[in-house]
C-alpha cells in the first residue's frame, strides 16, 4: 500500500511538471521577444487599424517607425490624410501637417487614441505582463496587460512576429488592427 502510494505521488509530481512545461516555454518564448523587441534600434510596420467608439467607427492604415531618436506614426489611408506626421520623442510630441486635421479623441478615460494606439501596443509587447496565451489557426496568441487596465491579445506568426493585435480597455475591444511588415532591425 505505501509502495501504491509512494507511486502515485510520484506521478502526481510528476504530470505536475509536465503541465507546467508549456506555460513555462510560453513565458521563456515572450520574455525572449520582449528582450529582444527592446534591444533594437529600430522597428518599422504597417497597420491597418480601426477605432471603435461607441458611437462610430474610424480606420486608418498608418506606418510605425522607431529609431533611438523616438518614434513617429505616419498617416497613409484616408487618403486625404496621407503624409500627416505624428512624432513623438523625448522632446515632446510634434505634428506635421498642411493644413489637414485629425479628428481622433481619446476611446477611454486614459487616454487611448488612434494616435497612440500603436505606441502603445509597442510597449505592451515590451513590458507587458502575459496573462495568457493559446494557439489559433496555427498562430500563437498572447493576452498582454500593463496592470494598469490596457490589454491586448496579440496574433503572431511562427517567426513571431505580430500579424493582429486587439487592444482592450475599459472592459471593451477599443482598437482592431492588422500588422504588416513587421521589421524589426
Amino acid at each position: 500500500m505505501k509502495r501504491c502510494l509512494v507511486y502515485a505521488i510520484g506521478l502526481a509530481v510528476l504530470a505536475l511538471l509536465l503541465s507546467g512545461c508549456g506555460q513555462s516555454r510560453e513565458e521563456q518564448r515572450r520574455e525572449e521577444f520582449s528582450q529582444a523587441l527592446s534591444r533594437r534600434g529600430e522597428l518599422r510596420f504597417t497597420a491597418s487599424l480601426r477605432a471603435e467608439y461607441p458611437d462610430r467607427s474610424l480606420a486608418y492604415t498608418l506606418r510605425y517607425t522607431e529609431d533611438e531618436s523616438g518614434c513617429s506614426l505616419r498617416l497613409l489611408e484616408p487618403e486625404e490624410l496621407d503624409g500627416l506626421t505624428v512624432r513623438l520623442g523625448a522632446d515632446g510630441t510634434q505634428l506635421k501637417l498642411d493644413g489637414l486635421s485629425l479628428d481622433a479623441p481619446p476611446l477611454d478615460g486614459r487616454g487611448l487614441s488612434p494616435v497612440s494606439a500603436l505606441p502603445r501596443l509597442v510597449d505592451l509587447l515590451r513590458h507587458g505582463h502575459l496573462e495568457s496565451h493559446w494557439s489559433e489557426r496555427g498562430q500563437t496568441v498572447w493576452e498582454l496587460s500593463d496592470g494598469e487596465g490596457l490589454r491586448a491579445q496579440v496574433w503572431l506568426d511562427e517567426a513571431l512576429k505580430p500579424a493582429r493585435a486587439e487592444l482592450i480597455s475599459e472592459g471593451r475591444v477599443t482598437v482592431f488592427c492588422t500588422i504588416t511588415d513587421w521589421n524589426q532591425g
